[in-house]
């Protein structure tokens, strides 16, 4: 204002003035105005444009600077504190308060213009975790696999965001890392989204049918006998069932075992169980797994396992055939997709091992980032069942016996356990199983599996009624066979551990796998084998069945356990054959105890002239059939002799 007044006043000096004396006196006056105008104008726009300038960088990411944190092979993480008072001063909230200011009015300006705002907008004042984090999730989406691990296994690792930020990650991570985290120790279950929501069904329409339907709607021609069976079983069940209900009838299991209690009991559980049982076979198929999927069956499975939290036996039942249909690629998505993902990450900090294993497989076959073998039905790794960078330097694998499975048989031992009903049919709780905790802990370098196949002592019992040669010690070494290399069995060195008949199935995997070329690495990579009480020579439990054939109906497995028997002589002797050539270090242990046998019966089942192999060490010890393969405690001679035998056929590969 005061410079304009200014040039006001000159101009009217001039204007009043006389007439002048000399004429270049305006001009003067003129060029001085000119000169202090001019150079406020000048300053001014030099200033506007400084201004503008330094907001517009204020209000744009440095791409630059985003582009060499890229280019880092790991990211530093600061926490920050959340008292204000650990921030920097006045100026820091100042332009803070600002940026706020600046942001709202450019939100308001594109409501009034309809215009899009830019989300660069939304975080140039962003705290430094929160930068951090969704740079995290930028670089676990890399098309480099090793910036992709290790953003998961930093996002894994780091316990200092808050509530919202687990909140973030679960809505915009991709399938590959929301997997990684499931596969991730001690992860947090707030990285993950809670399965969606199902539409509800109608009261009068149980689950059971929705069920059976699914069952109706798959292959029925041409399966496999055990699938077949399953099915049928699980249809008549839930036929009857169904008929009970609406007709009040009293009616029998295919097993010939009453389940309707009462005219309005009905045992739904039993019949899903049943179901979901007849599913387990299916999902072994390819194609089934295809027609489960179309047909909604993976929402199905998540309503049952929502609805039966009390029940370990259909929940472990509904996993395992996640773990199956996991092997085929094409599925992952549906099956991420359906919320699966959060269950397995939740299953896997259940105490029981043999829930945690059953999710640990599942999550494995998901995992094709850091796995690269893939478990079939039955094949369970023990350790590490988390994503480690310890690597793996060696394999050892369990094999159980008659009557055995892949958890109970290696467990602690605790009470005297007998062979009837209870053993065989198992619980719903186990003990520690000491190869995931004892054996995990002090050979960290081994991966360690175990493999689990169905046995019975009579046919009364079984579950599956095949043709006799699948239950034979031949059919079963040539379907072990099979799922052992999918697992990678045979590319690392390798130590076998085997309790009872699972030896003498051990004896015929080594002998079948060296008459083929395609299995020659599991034999050229077998360092050494364990055998806890294996009948080499037969065993008197199958004399006393044979001998009591018209009461037990004595199976296959314990036919071909004879004393004498020229099977087990002649896989005998070709295993020594070329056992001797290999040069396998070979531990044997033999029981000097009897064992119970039913309520009336004790007996030595292996003797220790039937344990004697030929080659290897052959050590007695003081206890029963069942117990040779559970040690008492970590410090008791059966595991400190099995660690011993190990780490020194392996000390090459896991020395120190």
């Amino acid at each position: 204002m005061s410079v304009a007044a200014y040039c006001i006043f000159c101009y009217r000096q001039i204007g009043t003035s006389g007439p002048a004396t000399k004429t270049h006196l305006p001009w003067n006056d003129i060029r001085k105005i000119a000169k202090v105008t001019g150079s406020l104008i000048l300053g001014g726009f030099v200033f506007i444009t400084y201004e503008v300038l330094s907001l517009k960088k204020l209000l744009q990411i440095d791409t630059q600077a985003i582009h060499q944190e890229k280019l880092k092979s790991y990211v530093y993480i600061r926490t920050t504190s959340v008292n204000p008072s650990d921030y920097q001063g006045i100026t820091y909230h100042a332009r803070k308060e600002i940026h706020k200011a600046v942001r709202k009015i450019l939100e308001t300006e594109a409501k009034i213009f309809r215009r899009p705002f830019s989300e660069q907008f939304s975080t140039f004042d962003g705290e430094d975790h929160e930068c951090a984090l969704w740079l995290l999730l930028k670089r676990s989406q890399s098309e480099d696999k090793e910036v992709r691990l290790q953003a998961v296994q930093d996002l894994a690792n780091n316990s200092h965001w808050h509530d919202y930020q687990y909140g973030t990650v679960a809505q915009t991570c991709d399938q590959r890392t929301a997997i990684g985290l499931a596969r991730s120790k001690d992860i947090d279950l707030r990285f993950f989204l809670p399965p969606p929501p199902l539409p509800k069904i109608k009261n009068d329409y149980p689950i059971e049918d929705e069920l059976r339907l699914l069952l109706v709607s798959l292959p029925q021609t041409g399966l496999d006998p055990c699938v077949q069976y399953f099915t049928s079983l699980a249809l008549r069940e839930s036929s009857q069932t169904l008929a009970a209900q609406r007709g009040g009838l009293w009616c029998f299991g295919g097993n010939g075992l009453p389940y309707c209690e009462t005219l309005s009991k009905i045992p739904s559980e039993t019949v899903e169980l049943f179901c979901l049982q007849a599913l387990v076979q299916h999902s072994k198929v390819s194609s089934h797994c295809d027609k489960i999927e179309a047909k909604g069956g993976l929402q199905l499975l998540q309503r049952i396992y929502q609805l039966r939290k009390d029940s370990a036996k259909i929940q472990r039942n509904i996993i395992r055939i996640i773990g199956n249909m996991a092997l085929d690629e094409r599925l992952h998505s549906s099956i991420v997709r359906a919320g699966w993902v959060s269950v397995l990450a939740e299953v896997m900090k259940s105490p029981h091992v043999i829930q945690s294993s059953h999710a640990s497989r599942a999550l494995a076959n998901l995992d094709r980032d850091t796995v690269k073998e893939k478990y079939p039905d039955g094949v369970y790794v023990l350790h590490p069942q988390y994503r480690s960078s310890q690597p793996i330097r060696a394999d050892i694998l369990f094999v159980h016996g008659l009557l055995g499975a892949a958890f109970k048989t290696w467990r602690q031992q605790d009470i005297d356990r007998r062979l009837d009903k209870k053993a065989s049919e198992g619980e719903e709780d186990y003990s520690q199983c000491w190869p995931k905790t004892w054996l995990a802990s002090d050979c960290p370098a081994l991966r360690i599996i175990s493999v689990e196949y169905d046995t019975h002592l009579s046919d009364w019992k079984a579950k599956c009624p095949v043709e006799a040669h699948r239950k034979s010690i031949a059919y079963r070494s040539n379907e072990l066979l099979d799922k052992l290399r999918a697992a990678g069995i045979g590319d690392r060195p390798l130590v076998w551990v085997s309790h009872s008949m699972g030896g003498l199935l051990v004896k015929k995997m080594l002998v079948d796998a060296s008459k083929n070329p395609e299995m020659d690495k599991i034999v050229n990579n077998t360092r050494g084998i364990i055998f806890y009480s294996v009948p080499h020579h037969g065993s008197q439990l199958a004399e006393y069945s044979i001998n009591a054939r018209y009461l037990l109906f004595p199976s296959v497995e314990v036919k071909e356990l004879s004393k004498d028997s020229p099977a087990l002589k002649e896989l005998n002797d070709d295993f020594l054959s070329f056992a001797k050539d290999k040069k396998f270090s070979v531990l044997s242990f033999a029981e000097t105890l009897p064992t119970h046998i039913g309520s009336m019966i004790k007996l030595h089942v292996v003797p220790l002239e039937s344990a004697k192999l030929g080659i290897g060490d052959l050590i007695p010890v003081d206890v029963n059939h069942l117990n040779i393969c559970k040690p008492k405690k970590k410090d008791a001679f059966l595991y400190q002799r099995t660690l011993k035998f190990i780490q020194d056929v392996l000390a090459q590969e896991i020395g120190d």
